[in-house]
């Protein structure tokens, strides 16, 4: 999913005052924390993820992993929380700028 930096700078600033609703930890990026991400992003479009106990290229790593495989885009990330977005087909709940 390819978002433009004046969508994205709306998105993260749509995303500041939200909380983590994904955690992984040192289990990696597994099956049902995917599944999860899934869900998430179909029911809220904007999620933050927190991700511990890894280091910053294993974390950068597995946070673009979880992006490509829930088909959303990375917004930012800052430290150990990323966000991530997926425009939800059915019912899309924000409307980004052109």
């Amino acid at each position: 999913m390819k978002i433009t930096e004046k969508q994205r700078r709306y998105l993260r600033g749509l995303a500041h005052p939200l909380k983590p609703v994904i955690l992984v930890g040192n289990g990696g990026v597994s099956e049902g924390v995917i599944a999860e991400t899934q869900r998430a992003l179909h029911d809220h479009e904007l999620i933050k993820v927190r991700m511990t106990g890894a280091e910053r290229e294993a974390r950068d790593a597995a946070l673009e992993n979880l992006a490509k495989v829930t088909q959303s885009a990375l917004v930012g990330r800052i430290g150990h929380v990323a966000t991530l977005y997926r425009r939800r087909p059915d019912l899309p709940k924000i409307v980004l700028p052109d």
